[in-house]
């Protein structure tokens, strides 16, 4: 296991899902691979995303209630013990888990105190973003860039 934690930082994952079954394991054992502590926070799936996820390796809660931020305020009281840092990706398959070690890197050398990946810079497969997704990403970096003077060019979960 490449674990990106060390003994004095712990991290943990939280993924938030509603019907991925088709990705979820793969997710899970990917994030694994990095990450020990791995909570799937299932939004009320109809398929079997919650049984696929516990096979896998995670640790599943449900939050009944609706809404990506609740499930990932859900994932975050779950885990146990608290961790240093939290990431949070999408269960559905379209994140890298093999840049989990160079998107946690700054956080673990103290070079940051938040980093977040993007999805508008570097390669990206074609139709994976659409107009809107694309045009919203380049909206909200531009907001916050202009209301906190950070600069991000995407509000990708990872």
């Amino acid at each position: 296991m490449t674990a990106v934690s060390s003994s004095s930082i712990s991290v943990a994952a939280v993924i938030p899902v509603l019907d991925e079954v088709a990705a979820i394991g793969d997710v899970v054992a990917g994030v694994r691979a990095h990450i020990l502590q791995v909570i799937v926070v299932d939004g009320g799936s109809k398929d079997r995303t919650a049984e696929r996820a516990q096979t896998a390796g995670a640790t599943v809660i449900v939050e009944t209630r609706r809404g990506y931020g609740r499930a990932m305020r859900a994932g975050v009281a779950a885990i146990e013990p608290p961790a240093d840092i939290v990431l949070f990706i999408d269960g559905d398959g379209s994140d890298r888990n093999d840049l989990i070690p160079a998107l946690l890197a700054p956080l673990l050398n103290g070079q940051a105190d938040f980093v977040h990946g993007t999805r508008l810079k570097g390669e990206r497969k074609p139709g994976s973003l659409s107009l809107p997704q694309v045009v919203a990403g380049h909206l909200a970096g531009a907001l916050i860039r202009v209301l906190y003077g950070v600069r991000y060019t995407d509000m990708s979960p990872f």
